[in-house]
C-alpha cells in the first residue's frame, strides 16, 4: 500500500482523535489540525504531536488566512495531499426556533464552510495528478432532519449536498469523495452541543418540552446496552483510504443502533437518484 499525505480537521477529540491514529499507525503521513495548541488544547496537541507520523498544526477552520498558511505548510513539506478528511464540527440542539441567525450561521461556517474551504484548496492538486480521496463526515441527521436537531441537521445537509454533487463531477477526474454518516457516541463532542441563543421563546413550546428529555434518555440506554464504539468511525475512514480508486461508495453509514434505518433511507433515494441522471442524460457519472 502506497503511503499518502493525509489532512485530518478536528483531531484534538472523538472521531478526529482515533482516525489521526489509526491512519498514522498505518504508516500515512497525517497533518492533524485543532484550534488553540498553546491553550485549552495544549496537552492534545503535545500528545498527538508524539504519535509516530503525525504533526499537528494549529488552525482555525472558519479563518481563510489560517487554514491557508497550514495548507501552504503541508504543500511545502509533502508536495501533495491525498486524502482530506473533513471530520471538525459542531452540534446544536434544541427547539429551532430558538437559535438566531447568527447561531446558524456558526453552525453553517464550521459545518458546512470550512469544509469547502478546504475542498476547494485540495481540488486542484487532485485533479492535475487524477487521483485524491476526500473523505466529509456528516451524521445520519445529515439524512433525515429530527425535531431539536434541525438546525444541525440543515448545516450537514449542505455538506451532504456539496459532496454528493461533488462525489459525481470528480470521480471521472480521478478523484473520490465519500461521506461517513456516523450515529450516536459517546464522544466529547455529544457532550459540547450547543442550543440556541433566543432563549425568550422556549416557553411557548411548553407542550413538547418532554420530548427532548425522551430523547437523551433514549441514547443514554443506546450507550448503555448497544456500548457504540467510536474506533468503529475511524476504522470506516481507514477502509475507505485503503478501498481501490473508483470503489468508494458515496455513503457510510456508521450507526449500531438505528443505522439500518438510514441505510434503507439511503438505498432508496440512491435508486431514484440514478434514475434522474438517467433522465437527464447523466448515466455516464454513474459508473
Amino acid at each position: 500500500m502506497s503511503k499518502k499525505v493525509v489532512l485530518i480537521t478536528g483531531t484534538n477529540s472523538g472521531f478526529g482523535w482515533l482516525t489521526a491514529n489509526s491512519v498514522a499507525a498505518l504508516g500515512h503521513k497525517v497533518y492533524a489540525t485543532m484550534r488553540d495548541t498553546e491553550g485549552k488544547n495544549s496537552d492534545k496537541a503535545k500528545a498527538l504531536s508524539q504519535v509516530e507520523n503525525v504533526t499537528v498544526l494549529d488552525v482555525s477552520l472558519t479563518d481563510e488566512a489560517s487554514v491557508k498558511n497550514a495548507f501552504d505548510k503541508i504543500i511545502a513539506a509533502e508536495g501533495t495531499i491525498d486524502v482530506l478528511v473533513n471530520n471538525a464540527g459542531v452540534g446544536m440542539f434544541g427547539v429551532a426556533e430558538s437559535s438566531t441567525t447568527a447561531d446558524v450561521q456558526r453552525m453553517f461556517d464550521v459545518n458546512v464552510f470550512a469544509p469547502w474551504r478546504l475542498i476547494k484548496l485540495v481540488l486542484p492538486a487532485m485533479r492535475k495528478q487524477s487521483d485524491g480521496l476526500i473523505i466529509n463526515v456528516s451524521s445520519g441527521f445529515g439524512a433525515v432532519s429530527f425535531p431539536f436537531s434541525t438546525v444541525y441537521s440543515a448545516s450537514k445537509f449542505g455538506l451532504e449536498g456539496l459532496s454528493e454533487g461533488l462525489h459525481y463531477e470528480l470521480r471521472p477526474l480521478g478523484v473520490d469523495v465519500a461521506i461517513i454518516q456516523p450515529g450516536t457516541f459517546p464522544t466529547e463532542m455529544s457532550q459540547k452541543i450547543q442550543s440556541g441563543s433566543d432563549t425568550s421563546i422556549v416557553d411557548d413550546y411548553t407542550a413538547i418540552s418532554e420530548y427532548p428529555n425522551k430523547m437523551f434518555a433514549a441514547i443514554s440506554q443506546i450507550f448503555e446496552t448497544v456500548k457504540p464504539d467510536p474506533q468503529d468511525v475511524a476504522d470506516a475512514v481507514v477502509k475507505l483510504i485503503n478501498l481501490p480508486k473508483g470503489q468508494r461508495p458515496l455513503r457510510t453509514v456508521v450507526d449500531p443502533s438505528t443505522g439500518e434505518f438510514i441505510k434503507k433511507a439511503n438505498d432508496a433515494v440512491s435508486v431514484e437518484y440514478a434514475k434522474a441522471l438517467t433522465a437527464f442524460g447523466m448515466e455516464g457519472l454513474l459508473t
